[in-house]
């Protein structure tokens, strides 16, 4: 029997004529919109020209971490707390720049340098925002009294450079250093047994070892080598210098302010004081005032021309992944301890999701930009994640962006993506899988404790057992994680479309930084966040001319309704453990881990 539907009444409207009526009406919103805002900036643009608003250069103070995004705006209560000022982010350094590039009525900015925490990536993305400017025929001067690798490496890319009679040129270069644990664990009655998926994932090492291996060696060496290959070719760049000259400079380094200057390491050794006059001597003639107006940005910002720019209804949507990669929601422990993988900010699978979905239901998100920062964590967590980035790329482009690390779960998150750009200095890769678990036996003994359990199943103590790792258990190991790496290359084989037969020898661990990800096809382009907004937009089919103006909305959870993974019970050993540890390491004790193992530290 054949189900017969009878047809609609003359009278009902067809739902997609409603749709296309519905589309019409907010094109209609949008272009009156636009048009409004074009009559302020022009209304704005005439009373500040009549004002006679010239300019010479805006003074921007910038240092601290440079996060990529803005965080969420503090609420009622927090605002009324004596709470220190958010860090200065790129996001909102690159929309101040940008109206600055802007403004006819404006001759340059002087950055002051106020120290930086910041990792290579995000430096490389602040030489990218400064050559924007310069592109737009702006004159960029940093004033510095830090000349060490990280603010030089930045100042650079200026047209000028000052710093202090006191400052000291300490381009020093690169060093990394690993603290192996295995024999001080050894000595309170403690021993971390690590299974890993080759010897490149060494994540767990300073755990299990007492020395570096070869492999880890080996690793560390080609990191440094490229790292240091790219500031040394970005230094000479800016400086007119060849690598070989400036890597001669760093080999002799430190130098006095002045002794730089005749080097032509920076250009003029002045104090901060000093600069109204220096920069109106050296734009002198005899229409120049004899000293050059520098005002800060909150002084600057209503004196500036405007240049119009049509907005458009669809944006590109933003969801940021920052820190180690957790089950639960989003948290920040409140201590940071100096033990490596723990402290510091965690990305919980649950708040990540629910803001995933979130964004994949919005029907004016054109497209995603999934920005991802995290040295990895939970394997479990990493593909809940990786999940829900395939979900929203059946129905909308899904761009990644990676900021200073995004490896092992990082990587794994981000594989689904349809494009993945970073900077040439982020660390990525590690496409690997370790597991551990923490033996406590002769620390008990050492402590006189004696922990009764009484167990049912023969593995019910599999990953909380205080003995070390029986050969079945290290086989019952083994064979999780060959199964997530598996897993793991199954991810990267389909969103990179590589043949999976072909991945152990740039798998298997190995972590590498952009450039090198680049030849091995893991990623697709480099550039900074302004590069990728754009990228997504192409990808969405969006305007991208000088004339329009691409939205970028991110997302923040509004309410956290999600509780954090629940926590083992407490006992003696839990307490030790998590002194010597700290609680992330013990959440993750016994599970299969996506881990970056180390990071290199620009001096």
């Amino acid at each position: 029997m054949t189900e017969q539907t009878s047809p609609p009444p003359e009278n009902d409207v067809p739902p997609s004529f409603l749709q296309e009526l519905g589309h019409e009406i907010k094109n209609l919103f949008t272009t009156l919109g636009n048009e409004w805002a074009a009559l302020g900036v022009s209304l704005r643009n005439q009373m500040r020209l009549a004002r006679h608003a010239q300019l010479d250069y805006v003074l921007l103070p910038i240092g601290g971490p440079l996060p990529e995004r803005q965080p969420p705006p503090r609420g009622f209560i927090q605002r009324q707390l004596p709470l220190p000022p958010l860090p200065l982010s790129m996001e909102v350094l690159n929309g101040r720049l940008q109206t600055i590039a802007n403004a006819a009525n404006v001759k340059g900015v002087v950055f002051i340098f106020q120290g930086f925490e910041a990792g290579l990536a995000t430096l490389q993305n602040l030489r990218s925002a400064i050559a924007r400017l310069q592109a737009a025929g702006k004159e960029v001067i940093v004033y510095t009294p830090y000349l060490d690798l990280p603010h030089y490496f930045a100042a650079s890319a200026a047209d000028r450079i000052i710093a202090p009679p006191s400052a000291e040129f300490a381009v020093l270069g690169l060093r990394t250093e690993v603290t192996y644990l295995k024999n001080a664990l050894q000595k309170v009655g403690m021993r971390a047994d690590v299974v890993q998926i080759s010897p490149y994932k060494t994540a767990g090492n300073r755990f299990s070892n007492a020395e570096m291996t070869p492999e880890e060696k080996e690793q560390l060496d080609w990191l440094l080598d490229e790292q240091f290959e790219m500031l040394v070719e970005g230094m000479a760049h800016g400086r007119s210098q060849t690598p070989e000259t400036i890597t001669e400079h760093i080999n002799h380094a430190p130098y006095f302010a002045t002794q730089a200057m005749e080097l032509g390491l920076i250009d003029h050794v002045a104090y901060e004081d000093d600069l109204p006059a220096l920069l109106a001597e050296l734009g002198k003639g005899d229409d120049k005032p004899p000293k050059a107006n520098l005002q800060t940005w909150d002084k600057t910002a209503p004196l500036l021309l405007e240049k119009f720019q049509r907005r458009q209804r669809k944006f590109i949507g933003v969801v940021s992944l920052e820190g180690s990669i957790v089950m639960g929601s989003s948290r920040n422990p409140p201590v940071d301890l100096p033990i490596p993988f723990v402290g510091g900010q965690m990305a919980g699978e649950q708040t990540l999701v629910q803001l995933l979905r979130q964004a994949e239901q919005d029907a004016n998100m054109a497209a995603l930009i999934f920005h991802v920062d995290s040295g990895g964590g939970s394997a479990l967590a990493s593909d809940l994640i990786a999940r829900q980035i395939a979900r929203i790329g059946r129905k909308k482009p899904v761009l990644v962006y990676m900021g200073n690390v995004a490896a092992s779960g990082g990587y794994y998150v981000s594989a689904p993506a349809q494009h993945i750009m970073c900077q040439s200095g982020t660390i990525t890769g590690s496409i690997g899988v370790i597991n551990a678990r923490i033996s406590s036996q002769e620390l008990y003994r050492k402590l006189h404790l004696n922990p009764v359990h009484l167990d049912r199943g023969e593995r019910a103590g599999l990953y909380r057992n205080n003995a070390p790792m029986t050969e079945e258990e290290y086989q019952v190991f083994w064979d999780s994680i060959v199964t997530i790496y598996d897993q793991f290359k199954g991810i990267v084989s389909d969103g990179r479309s590589l043949p999976i037969d072909e991945l152990d020898p740039i798998c298997e661990g190995r972590v590498w930084s952009g450039r090198q990800a680049f030849h091995h096809k893991l990623v697709d382009s480099h550039g900074d966040f302004v590069d990728a907004v754009r990228q997504a937009a192409e990808m969405a089919g969006l305007p991208t001319d000088e004339s329009h103006t691409i939205p970028v909305h991110n997302f923040y959870p509004k309410d956290d309704t999600y509780h954090a993974a629940p926590s083992f019970e407490s006992t003696a050993l839990t307490e030790i453990a998590r002194t010597l540890l700290g609680e992330t390491w013990q959440d993750w004790n016994g599970r299969a881990l996506l881990l970056m193992p180390y990071h290199i530290r620009l001096h």
